[in-house]
This record gives structure tokens, sequence and C-alpha cells, in this order.
């Protein structure tokens, strides 16, 4: 394993969270496999976002969410033991970006944390949704929620958010680790899928306009 990134990732003291998995067999794991497939092919990642002909956008965006969240909670564990309460008193994208949490149970107002406590929060309450089969039916044949877009969007916004922190506060950690192109080609896919279907709204993007411009256009 002489890969840097990897060896961070695999050498923490931190326990991640299990990735929530897809059963072989389903309709899911297959076009979980496309997916993976055309990114495995070196496909172009504008290309590979693209809802393949004759599948369900809910499955397929459904797919993409859990992948991105494996993904973006990887990404953000590599560089962890550099957030801290200390380093990173307030959830930020630098000094025009604060974010503050809100969810339906102990926080009902917005509210000011650090950024490693919001990153808790944030990964625990994607978890619950991901894994509530309302929300996210795995059966095939049940049907999505009615508002199953709505949802996605609040997370997906919600994981950018991690992309603006990391790229902004972290970035040289990224580097030192080696795993600038790494990190860039799970930006540049997040972000292609997300505007191939209208899912994260534009001033949500602003933090990183700049740095998108170069990347992927």
């Amino acid at each position: 394993m002489s890969n840097p990134f990897l060896k961070q990732v695999f050498n923490k003291d931190k326990t991640f969270r299990p990735k929530r998995k897809f059963e072989p067999g389903t309709q899911r794991f297959e076009l979980h496999k496309k997916a993976q497939a055309s990114l495995n092919a070196g496909l172009d990642l504008k290309l590979a976002v693209q809802l393949p002909a004759g599948e369900e956008l809910n499955d397929w965006v459904a797919v993409h969410v859990v992948d991105f969240f494996n993904r973006v909670n990887l990404i953000y564990g590599t560089i962890s033991d550099g957030c801290t309460e200390r380093s990173c008193p307030v959830m930020s994208g630098g000094p025009k970006y604060e974010y503050r949490w809100q969810d339906e149970h102990r926080f009902r107002r917005p509210t000011a944390l650090s950024a490693p406590r919001y990153m808790d929060l944030l990964m625990d309450w994607i978890e619950v949704q991901i894994n509530n089969e309302d929300v996210f039916p795995t059966n095939v044949g049940t049907p999505f929620p009615k508002n199953f877009l709505q949802v996605v969007k609040k997370i997906l916004s919600r994981l950018f958010r991690v992309f603006v922190h990391v790229y902004i506060h972290h970035f040289d950690r990224i580097a030192q680790l080696g795993s600038e192109a790494h990190v860039n080609t799970c930006y540049k896919h997040f972000y292609y899928f997300v505007t191939e279907f209208g899912l994260i709204d534009t001033k949500e993007l602003e933090p990183l306009k700049e740095m998108t411009a170069r990347m992927c256009h």
C-alpha cells in the first residue's frame, strides 16, 4: 500500500463509518457497477454522469448520492486530524462564507459550530437519511418518496460545503498527502453530476466558483 493517501486513510485511529453498500443482484447494484465501470474506463466525467438510456432518474441519483457520501466522508477523514476545534472554530469557507448547522432535533435554529462538530453532525444526519428505507428504498419496485429530490438537494448542498472547507482551509494537507489529483477528480465528478441534474443552487457553488471555472470548463 504505497499510496500515502490510502495509508493515511487506513492508518487513522478514527473509525470510519461503515460504507453503505448495494446488495448484489439488485437493480441499484447493477447501476452502481455501471457507474463505476464508466469511471474506471476513463470516460469523460461529463459524459459518465449522464442518465443511461432506460434508467430511472431517482435510481441513478440514489446510487450517486450514496457514492458521494462515501467518498466525501473519506476525503474529510484524511484531513480530520488537522481540522480541530482550535484550528477551525467556525465551519467556514474563507472569510466570506460561514455555514451554520440546523436540523429537526437539537438545532432547530441555524447554529454556529466548529468545523469538526459540524462535520460530525452532517455525516450522522446523511447516514440516517440514506439508511432510511422510506427515503432511500432498497427494494426494486418500492417507490421513492415524492420529496426525494428535495431531500437529495439538501444532502448534496451540505456535502458541497465539505469540499468548500477542505479546499479553502486544508488544501495544503491534501497536497502534502499527494492526493490532489484524487480529490480533484472526486470534486469534478460531484460538480458535473449536480449541475447535470440541477441538484444544487448556483449560489451554493459560489465559494469555489473560480477554482471550478479553471477545473471544469
